[in-house]
């Protein structure tokens, strides 16, 4: 069992001095369920190397068991360390793909043609595509086979429009998912704030929040697995 995780390059914040990058335990959390399933896991981002952390996913506030648990693991570390360049990626040597979040996502991966043409290759041969918090995003430019956009009449989620509004940064990011997605003609559909919920549609897995990393993670599995 072969899966991918892409994380981002983008470590600014539009154009405040902040910071931002993946969010931790949205990577953790899917890694381990991953791991702990016996799966090889391999990380890409676009630049390769060290992905940037979002400093805020790092605070005491949002530490989990998986968070703690990377905190002890040097080989996870290192691993992180040494993302492979999202361009030397091959889609067909991988049984899925999972995007963790954090704002950063919102910048490169929206726009990265690895990305992109990755999600369609997984895509065109029904392979599982999972997805959680500001990943979605990457979904934005991907198209189907007939050059429609990928997600419309898709069931969806995604951070949402009043999410975003309580984290006051609904005027910093360059594009709000949930809108985004309903002008492109997905069925868009959202839980409570904050609480883990997920939406599957066919080989699409997608998380609302930070919450719902894990449940992506683990629906992704049962589906490689079936």
């Amino acid at each position: 069992m072969e899966i991918l995780m892409v994380l981002t390059s983008h470590s600014q914040l539009g154009q405040t001095a902040e910071k931002t990058g993946f969010w931790l335990e949205e990577f953790t959390a899917p890694y381990y369920v991953f791991k702990d399933a016996g799966a090889s896991v391999v990380l890409a981002s676009p630049k390769g190397g060290q992905p940037p952390l979002d400093p805020k996913s790092n605070l005491p506030d949002f530490q989990t068991e998986s968070t703690r648990r990377f905190e002890q693991d040097t080989e996870a570390q290192a691993q992180l360390a040494h993302t492979q360049l999202l361009s030397e990626i091959n889609a067909s040597e991988f049984d899925a793909v999972f995007y963790p979040g954090g704002h950063g996502p919102l910048w490169d991966l929206t726009n990265d043609q690895n990305s992109i043409e990755l999600i369609q290759a997984f895509d065109r041969t029904n392979k599982p595509i999972g997805l959680v918090c500001h990943a979605p995003a990457a979904l934005k430019h991907v198209t189907k086979a007939n050059g429609e956009a990928f997600v419309k009449d898709k069931q969806v989620t995604g951070f949402s429009n009043s999410e975003e509004d309580a984290v006051q940064l609904s005027h910093i990011v360059p594009f709000l998912i949930e809108d985004e997605f309903k002008a492109q003609g997905a069925h868009y559909i959202k839980g409570t704030d904050w609480q883990s919920f997920t939406v599957r549609d066919s080989h699409l897995i997608t998380g609302q929040n930070p919450a719902s990393s894990e449940a992506v993670a683990e629906q992704l599995l049962k589906l490689i697995q079936s």
